[in-house]
């Protein structure tokens, strides 16, 4: 099931299903809402979007209703999340998943949105979107590449293919906007080779592993996986959060893996990466490059899951193309 695209005109709806928009600075929330109608769109807040208790986020109940509000307003026409945190998935049992199916509407969001996404995908089988928050576009420079995929995902109808940024940052932007580092991009890393066509699915992966055992968790038959984490992830971490992962019963299914870049703090070298990859037995024959520009590192594409994608990785050389 996918969700209209959006376009000039429509309502987007900014809420909070895990941190509150309250830690993102005045200034950058009033940046990103001018980019947004920009763009031609009317912004508007959940209730309680601002709300915040000692852990920065809000009651269940309250991140419920905002959810809800969005999926249930007739002229809202895309819900974007604030920003990211640890606590999303304290609301899946919670979701009216029917109100969901019979409201389809473009949701957007990454890292520890990934619980929601993937579940309402899991519930319903609406194509939802891992890409930026609504603070993201608050952002002063380095966004050119996280608009224009963006654009490609979520108000064109075409396939497109995800080229590299010419460069990349993970530096803190949020914290400091006007002193910046950008990296050249040398590309995709191949670690494996071959071509595979497959169904989109993934996220942030410490977040994905969160939904194993439980009804919200997605197959993996004919996936091809995007997965990326943050600089609190390390090698030894991202290596038992990936064998996890393959050791569920349908992993078997997997058709390719796409990994994005990490960032400098996460400690990952290529050599480590490569090592990692190699363990796995399960990914034996089937492509698998890295350096995608896919989470935490800037800027990002915007990847719909539960679309199709063709990965061709010969040569030394990859190509991704998303095929809607």
């Amino acid at each position: 099931m996918k969700p209209s695209r959006l376009k000039a005109g429509d309502e987007i709806r900014v809420i909070a299903p895990s941190r509150s928009l309250a830690i993102v600075k005045g200034e950058q929330r009033r940046l990103a809402e001018e980019r947004l109608v920009e763009l031609g769109f009317r912004v508007t807040y959940g209730k309680t979007a601002l709300v915040h208790d000692d852990f920065f986020s809000n009651s269940i109940e309250d991140r419920i209703e905002d959810l809800h509000d969005a999926f249930r307003d007739p002229s809202v026409k895309g819900i974007f999340t604030s920003i990211g945190g640890y606590n999303a998935n304290q609301l899946l049992r919670y979701i009216d998943y029917d109100l969901i199916k019979g409201n389809p509407k473009v949701l957007m969001g990454y890292s520890d949105i990934t619980a929601i996404s993937l579940a309402i995908y899991q519930k319903t089988g609406l194509i939802t979107y891992s890409g930026p928050h609504f603070s993201t576009f608050g952002m002063k420079a380095g966004l050119d590449y996280t608009m224009k995929y963006f654009k490609k995902a979520v108000l064109q109808d075409e396939a497109f293919e995800l080229e590299q940024s010419e460069t990349w940052s993970d530096d803190s932007w949020h914290l400091e906007q006007d002193d910046r580092t950008f990296h050249p991009n040398s590309g995709y890393m191949v670690i494996q080779e071959g071509d595979a066509t497959g169904t989109i699915l993934g996220g942030n992966l410490c977040t994905i592993n969160l939904l194993q055992g439980t009804e919200f968790m997605p197959s993996l038959r004919d996936r091809i996986l995007f997965i990326e984490d943050d600089e609190e992830s390390h090698p030894f971490s991202f290596d038992r959060d990936l064998q996890s992962l393959l050791q569920l019963p349908d992993a078997t299914g997997i058709k390719g893996v796409i990994i994005g870049r990490f960032q400098n703090n996460s400690g990952m070298t290529p050599y480590a990466l490569q090592q990692i990859i190699a363990t796995k037995q399960e990914l034996k024959g089937i492509p698998v490059i890295a350096n995608a520009n896919f989470g935490h590192v800037h800027p990002f594409a915007t990847i719909p899951i539960g679309e199709n994608v063709k990965m061709t990785v010969r040569n030394g050389k990859a190509s991704v193309t998303i095929l809607p």
